[in-house]
């Protein structure tokens, strides 16, 4: 038995120190899988189905290797969970002596010299935040970390972290006077020592494409890369491959060049008055667009012209904040910061303008209070097998939702990795007995305007049938909205005191923790908890999704990847939006089974998924649960689970009760 076996078998190591532990083959054969991959300094793509395991199955040969590890996670939630939980476990049961290091981006951690400003300064929006800023300055003066996590008095929402914080831009580096006793610093320093670094994805390619945040020193000394919840990767890497500009960055110039002529040159009014001239053009430009949120390519602006006026006058009030710094950078390193922003935000706005270079596509995106000018690359897989290939390590991929019915083509392709080693394993669950796929008939087609009434309506007898304790999943906010507010009409006029929880009344970690307490709710959300969340028992018995997930065809990414790859005469469908509405699909159908005795329906409403060719490719690809289109046998599927239920909490004829 070799020593991999041995940690995972009934009487090994791990079993030791994890209650419950259940030797599992497929964990087992991952383990010596990636095992390889770090002897070998090879690439390797790994799905892993729900309950194999998959954390310890990379943890074990990772902290058995010897050689320094980065681990990127996709969420915040599970970068804790690994920090916390994980790797003290295995680290405990291997008696490994490894050290271990989170780092986080750089606004999770207190600025001095931002916190000092906005000391001096005083000025903040509200009285909340004046107040906070107090607590914050405690906080910075006992704390070992600097990490805002650390301070639970200050809501992470909280507008004053804006001020005390750094970006990438604002940062003085080794020019700031605080720099001996830098948060941030210290936190680098940590990683740089440590045998293991748990960072996130956002964090990774930032410092891969902008050299920053010290994983540019990490990388070349890291034997192992392991990427968990790797089916974000492409998405996130876009973004960071890109170049991007947003009124945020804008405001923040304007804000911190007040600030600093303030500290540093305040005998010249003009500074001050060119600052603010900037913020309001800035905050007219976002106006423009009156619109709370949205996804649109540059050519499709409708009011192109009053756009470009108010992009101008940017350009125009940026210009003169810039010549004005220029003037007035040699009084004080965070003048000349300010200076270098400018120079550099001036000529970022000027490329996304002129957009010269057909491998990008330019677009903007619009939030409540910003609006951002992206241009992304039509392709990332060039520019990501180059860093995978520069040098020799191991590289891991794994999450459990990576192919369309085994097949790694997209997801490999997508990355440049098509010459990567892949390997698959099923969850160990017996889903044929323990879920039930119910596609209801009648629906009308999903593009209809009635498709979310007719929805809420299919739903509520299975509903009724669960008893509540489920989740309604919707691909569009607009969606969600409209059929919470269905869904409460039609439970109050029925008399059903089921709890109706809605994504965007309280922080998703807060909405989970009511909805496992209350036992009996339906949680209405979007795209927000279709992966990274985790119920397990009854309190969720039923995951309703309201149609297939692709992605609107509209959005300025996709529309112009689709057209690139129509035009090269491939078939864009098929290829690329069919393979990715898959593995979202089976992100949020994985919400439903969690444990081997979780018990329950996925009801996928989209009729596409049984009247067109490609639905069965679809339906293949989730787990072998049995199918249905009668409601009959999916109330028969509850009554049977709830008699079992009874059962095993009532006494056997004879038996005593004790």
């Amino acid at each position: 038995m070799s020593e991999i076996e041995n940690v995972f078998s009934s009487q090994g190591s791990l079993a030791a120190v994890v209650p419950d532990f259940r030797a599992r083959a497929g964990q087992v054969e991952m383990a010596l899988a990636i095992q390889k991959t770090i002897q070998k300094q090879i690439v390797i793509v790994a799905e892993a189905g729900t309950g194999t395991g998959k954390t310890f199955a990379y943890l074990v040969p990772a902290l058995l290797s010897g050689g320094k590890v980065i681990i990127s996670t996709g969420t915040k939630t599970l970068q804790d969970q690994l920090f916390d939980r994980d790797i003290p476990t295995v680290r405990a049961a291997l008696k490994a002596p490894v050290s271990v290091a989170l780092l986080k981006g750089r606004a999770n951690y207190v600025c001095h010299h931002h916190l000092a400003n906005a000391l001096a300064d005083g000025r903040l929006p509200t009285r909340e935040d004046t107040r906070y800023l107090q607590m914050i300055a405690s906080f910075a003066r006992r704390t070992q970390s600097g990490d805002r996590a650390d301070l639970a008095d200050v809501p992470e929402s909280a507008g004053v972290w804006s001020y005390v914080t750094s970006t990438r831009e604002n940062c003085l580096g080794s020019n700031c006077g605080h720099f001996d006793k830098c948060f941030v610093m210290r936190a680098r320093k940590q990683a740089l020592d440590a045998d293991v670094v748990v960072v996130n994805h956002h964090l990774f390619f930032a410092d891969v494409a902008l050299r920053d945040e010290g994983v540019a020193e990490l990388l070349p000394k890291c034997n192992t890369v392991i990427f968990d919840e790797a089916h974000q990767l492409p998405e996130t890497a876009s973004l960071f491959f890109g170049e991007s500009v947003s009124t945020s960055q804008l405001l923040e110039l304007a804000r911190d060049a007040r600030v600093e002529g303030i500290a540093g040159a305040r005998d010249f009014a003009d500074l001050p008055e060119a600052a603010l001239a900037l913020e309001k053009a800035t905050r007219d430009f976002r106006l423009v667009r009156r619109e709370d949120s949205g996804r649109m390519s540059a050519g499709a602006i409708s009011d192109r012209e009053d756009f470009d006026a108010a992009l101008n006058t940017v350009c125009e009030r940026l210009s003169l904040l810039r010549a004005l710094l220029d003037s007035q950078a040699e009084r004080s390193e965070g003048l000349a910061n300010c200076r270098q922003r400018a120079h550099e935000l001036a000529q970022t706005i000027l490329r996304w303008r002129e957009g010269e270079d057909d491998s990008f596509v330019r677009w903007i995106e619009i939030f409540g209070h910003s609006l951002q000018l992206h241009a992304t690359p039509l392709s990332i897989a060039e520019i990501f097998r180059k860093q995978v290939t520069e040098t020799s390590r191991a590289w891991v991929f794994t999450s459990a939702t990576l192919s369309v019915n085994g097949d790694f083509k997209h997801y490999c392709g997508e990355l440049g990795l098509e010459d990567a080693q892949t390997a698959s394993w099923a969850s160990p669950f017996d889903f044929e007995h323990q879920a039930l796929l119910y596609v209801p008939k009648d629906l009308p087609n999903p593009n209809t305007r009635e498709y979310t009434a007719a929805v809420v309506s299919a739903a509520l007898p299975v509903l009724m049938a669960s008893e509540g304790r489920a989740f309604l999943l919707f691909t569009s906010l607009r969606a969600m909205r409209e059929a919470c507010e269905m869904v409460r009409e039609e439970f109050k006029a029925r008399g059903l005191d089921y709890p109706v929880l809605a994504q965007g009344e309280g922080s998703r970690t807060e909405l989970l923790d009511r909805f496992r307490t209350l036992g009996n709710a339906v949680l209405v959300a979007s795209q927000s908890f279709w992966e990274g969340v985790d119920v397990r028992g009854e309190a969720l018995s039923l995951v309703v999704i309201d149609r297939l997930p692709f992605s609107p065809p509209d959005d300025p990414v996709l529309a112009a990847r689709i057209d690139k790859m129509n035009r090269e005469g491939r078939n864009a469908f098929m290829e690329y939006q069919v393979p990715q509405a898959v593995i979202t699909l089976k992100q949020g159908a994985g919400r439903l089974i969690r444990d081997e005795t979780d018990r329950g329906v996925l009801m996928i409403c989209d009729p596409r998924l049984v009247t067109k060719p490609y639905g069965k490719r679809i339906w293949r690809s989730l787990p072998p649960m049995k199918r249905t289109r009668e409601l009959a046998e999916v109330e028969a599927f509850f009554a049977q689970a709830t008699a079992s239920t009874v059962g095993a909490t009532q006494p056997s004829a004879g038996a005593a009760v004790v």
